[in-house]
């Protein structure tokens, strides 16, 4: 039995997880048993784990529905401006944890499943993730719908309900092999279809011109069917939407065609249709031009823009609905996520010009008011170009629309600029060389009032270089949004045991207001306090151990450094650089074996692209490396090397509060901003990295001297480049890094296949865009200084506690703000709407309360 709570520790509970009041977990109780009765259709004898889990979901989702209807009709009443966050990718994870600690029902929760004689965690690990994106892009969208909701945005996250999300990676004898990922396939209990709010999509056709002006006509209809998941705030009886799109055939599809007197064929190609939602694109930072990738980005925005202005359209009771579009920017916003939904800026043009009868002025102004366009990478091969003659066909008025914008703005920069032919062509919409392409981002910046990188560093670049013609043209435009991480998903969620020291000391205030954290930097030599932080850390560790030698049978030492590389596997990203210094330290080992060495267990984990052939390669290397070592007798126990297969939102969970350091480690110049980096950080990790991204704001924050900062800066890689980067130049000069090198070369690691890495060794050697090379030796003697550190364990726990105490400027809570106030020209509020058991005149209450604020 567990040992009774006291007083304080009551306290520390019922502040961050909820209280546990009898009714409370009484009333849970018998809302599991019905729903395990009428909803699964089963009794105690013969329900599943499973069955158990999706008792709980519809549980705690009755919890949600009448907050969630609560906050429709409060919107509906108030008519705030709204704000639509418009994605391809929304990686959520799962929903169940999350949605207990944002309504303040975890521990009810968790003593209701006790007293049911059930486990909570095997029943949160039953639920698949939504794993509908592909990284940092997608994982951003969903900590920003979570502060949105926190911050009482009337605000709607719109993207697609892919079938199959991202896949899941398995590696099988050192190589990744990808699943389908059919999370659908035991039911979503999140969501809620919304038949009744269909709506028609258009493709292909041909444009007609008459004096009344064009029409698109001749297409073919997709239905776009609405899926809803409500999206709690914290604590604030806010639920807002986000609204996920769904592909249907419409029931006449293909059966109207006079030539097809198969009807058995006609309801089969009904999947041609339905395909359009049928999977996420897996690509991470990089553009393949695919006619269906195309349909999907076009698809999405074409149902959403529908939708908002049924929503602008449809006014409260009693007043007329609205006609006139002149107010539509002063209650609409739309940020676009990446240039993917850029399709939205020509639909909106179309139906306001085409549908509407705008003229193309008022309607430019009004589009431009209404957009603001996020831009995340400046890698070229990731920037989206569409060839002409795909837009041609699939969205012909798209395309007439697209060549007038640009008619009137090369106009425009013609006039200010007179024969300067070569601005024209690199500001053109329209790219020539090699086919005729739009770059979407260029229509992004024209059809949008802000433009914003997402780090201060990667937003510098945007402004310097990449758009650099269009930033001196509108200064203004641009803007910087440095990315930030819900702290109710990346620490009391994954890290309670963190987050219920941090309350136990500075209150509970913090979980809204991340900046309080700098109150811990008055701990930093407080005896008890770092001994309680150390032991989290342990304590995360041991779980971590305990958890991978279940699931992989893998044993690792938790007394050893936790040195963590997760992220995809990109070039950029260097998992290489990591690579050769695992290598570096295998052979100092085996040179001097009786040597000190600090005992490091290395987790590499990531998915590469299924066409990226360089990433494939990587991870075999890494796992050839890892047999290599992880067998070698000599070594024992001083150094470890796993690959942490499938790695994905509810295994970041896991690991990052285990984690002693975080390898941040692209060239500086390649990664826009990270946000594992600031999980990391807030989670009790020291970060070794470049100056690149936000690790420029993490180490502004902290002090540079607390994170492990090496290798070139931006400044220098630009150097380097204008100097010619010549590999072999550092190969010669470091003797470690050529013995790694020829044992890579030679075969030490693939003995049966010498040749297996020489599409790799070739890279590094003659084209490695991303110098690997260059930052190698500054990189070992930073791992030198790492391990110094960690065999002074209280040195290193202070300088964790500076860490998580610098950490608050990364809340996605502040991110959003800063959108709020700066590009969508709404305030942020703490107003909590009333509950749904309070009678519905408390809405009209609240609204009045709000007008007089």
């Amino acid at each position: 039995m567990a040992t009774p709570l006291t007083d304080q520790e009551k306290r520390k509970q019922i502040s961050i997880r909820g209280i546990v009041g009898v009714e409370n977990v009484a009333e849970l109780k018998k809302g599991f048993n019905r729903h395990l009765h009428f909803t699964l259709v089963k009794d105690r004898n013969i329900a599943t784990p499973r069955d158990y889990y999706f008792a709980l979901a519809h549980t705690v989702r009755d919890h949600l529905v009448g907050r969630w209807i609560r906050t429709q009709q409060y919107y509906y009443e108030v008519d705030p401006k709204r704000v639509y966050y418009l994605s391809l990718e929304f990686y959520m994870g799962r929903t169940l944890q999350n949605t207990m600690i944002n309504l303040g029902l975890q521990n009810a929760c968790d003593e209701a499943i006790y007293q049911l004689g059930l486990d909570m965690e095997d029943l949160e690990e039953m639920e698949e993730d939504a794993g509908l994106g592909n990284g940092g892009l997608g994982r951003l969208a969903a900590c920003f719908l979570d502060s949105m909701a926190t911050l009482g945005l009337a605000a709607y996250g719109y993207g697609i309900r892919y079938e199959y999300g991202i896949f899941n990676q398995k590696i099988r004898d050192g190589w990744q092999v990808e699943e389908a990922d059919d999370w659908l396939r035991h039911g979503n209990p999140w969501e809620k279809s919304r038949p009744e709010y269909m709506l028609p999509v258009h493709f292909y056709g041909r444009v007609e011109e008459s004096k009344e002006g064009s029409k698109w006509v001749d297409t073919q209809v997709v239905l776009a069917m609405p899926y809803d998941t409500p999206i709690p705030g914290f604590m604030n009886n806010t639920v807002n939407t986000m609204r996920l799109w769904s592909a249907k055939a419409p029931n006449d599809f293909n059966l109207r065609d006079f030539n097809v007197g198969d009807y058995i064929e006609a309801v089969l190609d009904r999947n041609l249709a339905e395909n359009i939602s049928r999977v996420l694109y897996p690509n991470d930072n990089f553009f393949e031009g695919k006619e269906l990738r195309l349909k999907q980005e076009y698809f999405v925005v074409a149902a959403t823009l529908q939708d908002i202005i049924r929503r602008f359209k449809t006014t409260k009771k009693g007043t007329t609905a609205r006609t006139s579009f002149q107010s539509f920017p002063e209650k609409v916003a739309v940020q676009l996520n990446d240039t993917h939904p850029a399709m939205a800026i020509p639909e909106l043009m179309r139906i306001f010009v085409d549908i509407e009868k705008l003229d193309w002025d008022t309607a430019w102004d009004l589009t431009k008011r209404t957009f603001a366009y996020t831009n995340h990478t400046v890698l070229p091969e990731a920037l989206e170009r569409w060839p002409v003659e795909l837009l041609e066909t699939l969205l012909p008025r798209h395309l007439q629309i697209i060549y007038q914008i640009n008619q009137i703005h090369l106009d425009s920069i013609a006039s200010l600029f007179p024969g300067d032919m070569d601005r024209l062509r690199r500001m053109s919409l329209i790219e020539e060389d090699g086919g005729k392409r739009v770059n979407m981002a260029h229509l992004c910046i024209l059809g949008s009032h802000a433009v914003n990188g997402v780090a201060q560093i990667h937003s510098d670049i945007i402004k310097t270089s990449v758009f650099r013609d269009f930033s001196e043209l509108e200064p203004d435009k641009f803007q910087n949004k440095t990315n930030g991480i819900t702290p109710r998903r990346w620490l009391l969620l994954c890290n309670p045991g963190l987050a219920e020291l941090i309350a136990e000391v500075i209150g509970e205030d913090y979980v809204k207001d991340l900046s309080q954290l700098q109150k811990l930097n008055l701990l930093v030599d407080n005896e008890a306090f770092i001994r309680d932080v150390f032991k989290v850390k342990q304590d995360n560790k041991e779980k971590f151990a305990q958890y991978l030698e279940k699931e992989y049978r893998v044993q690792i030492n938790p007394a050893s450094m936790f040195d963590v590389h997760v992220k995809r596997i990109h070039e950029y990203k260097r998992q290489l650089l990591n690579c050769l210094h695992i290598v570096t330290m295998y052979n100092r080992i085996k040179k001097n074996p009786t040597a000190p060495f600090v005992p490091r267990t290395i987790i590499i984990g990531g998915k590469a692209a299924p066409g990226y052939h360089m990433a494939k390669m990587i991870i075999k290397l890494i796992t050839a490396v890892g047999d290599v070592v992880n067998n070698d007798p000599v070594v024992g126990n001083k150094l470890k090397v796993i690959y942490l297969e499938n790695y994905r939102v509810s295994l970041a969970e896991k690991v990052i509060p285990a984690t002693d350091l975080s390898e941040q480690i692209s060239t500086a110049g390649t990664e826009a901003s990270g946000t594992g980096n600031m999980k990391f950080m807030l989670n009790g990790a020291l970060t070794i990295g470049t100056m690149d991204g936000a690790n420029v704001e993490m180490a502004e924050e902290a002090g540079e001297e607390n994170l492990f900062i090496f290798g070139m800066r931006v400044e220098d890689v630009a150097a380097l480049d204008d100097k010619g980067y010549d590999a072999m130049v550092y190969y010669k000069r470091n003797p470690e890094l050529k013995q790694v090198m020829d044992q890579i070369k030679s075969g030490y690691f693939n003995p049966k296949n010498p040749d297996l890495f020489k599409d790799v060794t070739d890279m590094l050697f003659k084209y490695d865009r991303f110098k690997v090379f260059a930052d190698f030796d500054d990189y070992v003697k930073a791992q030198e200084k790492v391990s110094q550190l960690y065999q002074k364990p209280k040195e290193w726990t202070k300088m964790v506690i500076k860490n998580i105490a610098a950490s608050g400027k990364f809340s996605s809570d502040r991110t959003i703000s800063d959108y709020a106030r700066e590009v969508w020209g709404v305030e942020p509020t703490d107003l909590k709407i009333p509950p749904p058991n309070e009678p519905r005149e408390a809405i009209e209450e609240t609204v009045r309360a709000m007008k007089k604020m």
